[in-house]
């Protein structure tokens, strides 16, 4: 593992707030950067504290370890590269975080595809020029994921929107920060109150 600045990663708010953790290097790990973190977390000030939170393509961790600093009281991680997850796990423990985070080894479709519980927010962060979003939106509303009113956040390559959307998903934020766009978006099966 390098221990270069390129790979750290830097908690930019909550309770753990400027803590430095490594992450190893693998091909296609792109953490979010902390420009587009701060950004989205602004959008969701008031919905991460007490939050349900899964991380479908953790790598680093960025997202859902900065949901947990703010306050989320569950957050599933799920990533396939098994140095990545040992990572994510030394990091759990050593954030004293592990009965509030758990971090699954796996293929983000083949962990949709399993018996679902309903988060209150997703973090879609996949490798880029896969089509992994177009793949994972439908699963997240068929199988059960989304609590109603959820939130999901999508990142995506700046060139692609983030559409087509599934008919209950409302767009309600997009930016583009250099090659990456970032977009949130609200489950709204019932059409609640935004």
């Amino acid at each position: 593992m390098s221990k270069g600045k390129s790979n750290q990663l830097r908690i930019i708010g909550g309770q753990w707030r400027g803590r430095l953790l490594p992450f190893p290097d693998a091909v296609g790990l792109r953490p979010t950067p902390d420009r587009v973190r701060e950004t989205l977390f602004n959008w969701l000030q008031g919905v991460v504290t007490g939050a349900r939170c899964l991380d479908l393509f953790a790598g680093s961790g960025a997202l859902g370890l900065e949901a947990l600093s703010r306050g989320a009281t569950k957050t599933v991680l799920v990533e396939s590269n098994p140095v990545v997850v040992t990572t994510l796990r030394e990091h759990l423990v050593r954030l004293d975080a592990a009965k509030h985070g758990q971090v699954l080894q796996g293929n983000a479709l083949d962990y949709l595809q399993g018996p679902s519980q309903p988060f209150d927010l997703v973090f879609i962060d996949p490798p880029f020029h896969q089509g992994w979003i177009a793949h994972c939106c439908p699963l997240l509303e068929k199988r059960g994921w989304l609590a109603e009113g959820a939130w999901i956040y999508l990142e995506t390559e700046a060139e692609l929107p983030p559409q087509p959307l599934p008919p209950n998903w409302e767009l309600i934020r997009t930016r583009h920060a250099g090659q990456v766009g970032y977009h949130l978006a609200r489950y709204l099966p019932k059409q609640l109150p935004r």
